[in-house]
């Protein structure tokens, strides 16, 4: 019994020491203790998670340690103390005593700033460092390259801008590279061919630009490649086909030109994707006989031919196929059934529609018979006999095959083409010709009208309405009241300066009251100045536009030939930028501001006025000049857009997309050629966002200033923006809002809405009625999407395929919106492919357009939070009124 006991004791000795030496450790370094303390103090950590009295290496969250000294640190989604919050910056200079630290993993925690130099000279030990999703800005320094034990380098998610390090290459164990959803810009370096151990490789939403380097086609290793969403251009190199171990291709949303190679090395292919680019000619035979394709997009291209029967690829369960927007003719194929979704919308299949094409499938924009919401007859003929082929005529006869041509007709049809083009040259020269000539003309004609003007002076007013500008024609009749120019007088005391309001750039504003005791405001414009015509383009507008949103168009006087005159319902409360913060009726001219209900429902308002400009005008009407000055506001405080001189019919921009993409010109700013804001959707939902951000912040002229500073402001204010953490934009909130949990909610919301549109690349945009839904339902946005941000941001390699197929209304950081159709199938997924809408409906792209079936529309998106503001994408907003 005796010997039993002390058995006893001495088991539980030799378990104490175990238990004391392996789960007790200490940190038997002194420098290495006091530098976790300085980083606790720095990041402004918690007690919580690293309590001051505790020991780091048992008690303190994410520390762990080997023998005393720390190898691992992991702050990923750690919270500040409330006084660390209000100044957060990347002050780990404490890490350079850790010198036995091999992972650091810091993402989702806020560290704006930019990595130290020093990282890659003293963390030298490193095997993971993760820093995704931390606000980092600046360049990628080139020491990371020293670090030659990093495994895992993941910098995704961030405003990281410049080219990739060449040095990055000599990192020759990395496994994983990550550097996707930053602001990099070049190509990738030629030093990656070294990176032989690579498996995953993403550098999806950045600015790269040139030809996809042939040599990755060598990292043989290589199971998941992302280069979509940047600018790569030229053919797909042929050498990816040897990648035999690759899982994931993803290549869209880029500008690569070309055929699709063969790619019957790929023998492990699940999912890929190649869909908005350039890409012609028929899909390559190897595609058809990859039996685990589980993925395949390639919508948005100009490819053609016919299908075969491709029952051998579906033989996953629950593949998804996008083949919409291309050019695929003839009879749709023989397909298994056990697909979830196939997308072939918008070709030119023909004949009758196949038993499996009437569930999981989306055919409109075809030429099927009878089935609806199909091409035209004329259409569908037209592409049929263009490629001397017999078109089925929906299944109705007089179906004609196009005779073969002759040998006489194509040498009489080569004639044409050389008379054609001879004819073509003169033709061209004798018009540059007759140009020069009516330019000489007119200059001397414009010489001569103005010396007999100087001479003679201006002749007698005249009572009728002057004629429309060129393009403009206008029933003035039904415009309104046709106010005389004495009315006009009397109305506003005869313009006394006591009745001007303020100095627009399209003319002065005047109080005015008529004889009925109805308060108007009167435009009035000097037709003698550069912007003569302005007024007769306005007119224009109020004939085609009318809605509540709009400010309530009363009339007009058009008797004086040097002055014209329109007139408007008054606005008790002015404008936004009057109303935000006004005086009290008390006598300590303290200033009140608008509390947030007000606020939010002067957002709201106004994104229902541009909505209706946008997506029910047709064509869409562009604003132009969107401000806070913009925004009307009666007695109740409801909105009326008013400064409608400048709003215009949205330019052509997917034709100028396409010019621009033909010559390679950047896209890099909205202006016009003159220097005026560009005729576009996406640049009211630009000017939009400075306007939210100004309910937020109360910072008065943020929507009407473009200078330097206010760019710079901006820049310091988005990084308190962010769906993972609340409490960082009480940092940028107006001080004067009094506000609890819930309305601090809505303002988050509103703040993450704003810097949405506030992307650098016009493409990634929401559309305004989109906006105009997130702003009704704000807590929607914060709530039941941020919940499942993180289980979609683990599932990321997924969740982007399905993106790619459904869109969504984030960027890959944040949820995606999935339709029904997919959603039954479990389908969930982020955006790193961004692309607008359901696929298989039709596109509506950033300028709001809702029609037309083009596979050259490109890079729409509905997504809410993109990257942070970028220098050379930074917009010239609308001049002050």
């Amino acid at each position: 019994m005796v010997k039993q006991l002390g058995r006893v004791v001495l088991f539980c000795f030799v378990f104490f020491l175990l238990f004391d030496s392996t789960f007790q450790q200490r940190v038997s370094s002194s420098t290495e203790k006091f530098a976790l303390l300085q980083l606790r103090s720095s990041l402004g950590l918690r007690a919580k998670e690293w309590p001051i009295k505790g020991n780091p290496c048992f008690n303190w969250a994410g520390i762990r340690c080997k023998n005393g000294r720390v190898t691992e640190i992991n702050i990923s989604g750690f919270k500040r103390t409330r006084v660390g919050g209000q100044t957060p910056q990347f002050s780990v200079d404490a890490l350079q005593n850790l010198t036995l630290l091999e992972s650091f993993n810091a993402s989702n925690f806020v560290l704006p700033g930019s990595i130290p130099e020093w990282f890659g000279l003293r963390l030298v030990s490193l095997r993971v460092l993760d820093l995704r999703s931390c606000f980092l800005i600046g360049p990628i320094p080139p020491s990371l390259g020293n670090l030659t034990s990093l495994v895992t380098l993941n910098l995704s998610d961030n405003g990281l801008t410049g080219q990739v390090p060449p040095s990055l290459g000599l990192l020759s164990r990395l496994s994983s590279l990550d550097l996707s959803h930053n602001k990099l810009v070049g190509v990738i370096p030629d030093t990656f061919v070294s990176l032989k151990n690579l498996t995953l490789l993403d550098m999806s939403s950045n600015f790269f630009k040139g030809a996809i380097p042939s040599d990755i086609g060598t990292l043989l290793q290589l199971k998941s490649l992302n280069l979509s969403d940047n600018s790569f251009s030229t053919p797909i190199p042929t050498q990816l086909g040897s990648l035999s171990n690759l899982v994931d291709l993803n290549l869209s949303f880029n500008s690569l030109s070309g055929v699709v190679p063969e790619l019957g090395g790929l023998r492990n292919l699940k999912r890929m994707a190649v869909g908005h680019n350039s890409l012609s000619g028929s899909l390559p035979n190897a595609l058809w006989s990859m039996p685990g394709l589980q993925f395949l997009d390639v919508s948005a291209n100009n490819l053609t031919g016919i299908l075969p029967n491709v029952s051998s690829v579906v033989s996953a369960t629950g593949a998804v196929f996008n083949l919409s927007h291309n050019m695929f003719y003839g009879n749709l194929p023989s397909l298994n059934r056990s697909f979830s979704f196939l997308d072939l919308s918008g070709n030119y299949f023909e004949g009758k529609l196949p038993n499996y094409a009437q569930r999981n499938a989306s055919i409109s924009s075809n030429c099927l018979q009878n089935v609806t919401s199909q091409r035209n007859r004329s259409e569908c003929a037209s592409f049929y006999s263009g490629r001397g082929l017999l078109f089925d005529n929906f299944g109705e006869p007089n179906a004609t095959e196009p005779p073969p041509p002759s040998k006489s007709n194509r040498k009489s049809h080569r004639n044409k083409i050389i008379l054609v083009a001879v004819l073509g040259s003169v033709g061209l020269l004798a018009l540059v010709f007759i140009c020069i000539l009516l330019l000489i003309f007119c200059t001397r004609k414009r010489g001569a009208t103005n010396q007999r003007a100087t001479e003679v002076g201006p002749g007698p007013a005249s009572s009728s309405p002057p004629p429309p500008a060129p393009g403009v024609s206008l029933n003035f009749s039904s415009l309104g009241d046709a106010f005389t120019y004495q009315q006009i007088l009397q109305a506003t005391g005869e313009f006394n300066d006591a009745n001007l309001m303020k100095h627009g750039h399209s003319g002065d504003l005047f109080r005015g009251t008529l004889e009925g005791g109805t308060l108007i405001v009167v435009k009035r414009i000097d037709v003698q100045s550069a912007r003569n015509e302005a007024y007769l383009s306005e007119l224009d507008f109020f004939s085609k536009a009318s809605h509540s949103r709009l400010v309530p168009f009363m009339g007009h006087c058009l008797e004086n030939e040097n002055e014209k005159f329109v007139v408007y319902k008054y606005m008790p409360n002015g404008d936004l930028s009057s109303s935000l913060f006004r005086k009290n009726n008390s006598d300590d001219d303290s200033l009140q501001s608008l509390d947030w209900i007000t606020r939010l429902k002067i957002a709201i308002g106004a994104a229902e006025g541009l909505s209706y400009l946008h997506h029910e005008c047709n064509p869409p009407l562009v604003h132009r000049d969107v401000q806070a000055s913009s925004i009307l506001l009666d007695d109740k405080f409801e909105v009326r857009l008013g400064s409608l001189n400048e709003a215009c019919a949205q330019e052509g921009e997917s034709h100028q997309n396409r010019i621009s993409r033909l010559l390679r010109f950047p896209q890099t700013s909205e202006q016009g050629a003159s220097g005026s804001p560009s005729a576009t959707c996406a640049y009211d939902v630009y000017c939009f966002g400075k306007v939210l951000l100004e309910l937020v912040t109360g910072k008065l002229g943020i929507s009407a200033s473009n200078d330097a500073s206010m760019k710079e402001w901006l820049d310091g204010t988005l990084k308190y923006i962010s769906i993972y953490d609340k409490e960082l934009v009480t940092n940028i909130v107006d001080p004067s809002l009094i506000i609890d949990e819930d309305l601090l909610e809505e303002v988050w919301a509103m703040a993450i809405v704003a810097r949405s549109c506030l992307n650098p690349k016009p493409s990634r945009r929401p559309l305004m009625r989109y906006i105009l839904k997130a702003l009704e339902n704000p807590l929607k946005v914060v709530r039941e999407e941020h919940t499942s941000s993180a289980r979609l941001r683990a599932t990321s390699s997924r969740s982007s395929w399905n993106a790619a197929l459904f869109g969504s209304w984030r960027s890959s950081s944040d949820v995606a919106a999935v339709p029904a159709a997919a959603s039954a199938h479990k389908l969930e997924g982020t955006s790193s492919l961004k692309q607008s809408g359901t696929t298989g409906s039709q596109g509506s792209g950033p300028n709001g357009d809702n029609n037309g079936h083009s596979s050259s529309t490109r890079r729409q998106s509905k997504e809410i939070f993109p990257e942070p503001l970028e220098e050379q994408d930074v917009e010239r907003g609308p001049q002050a009124e």
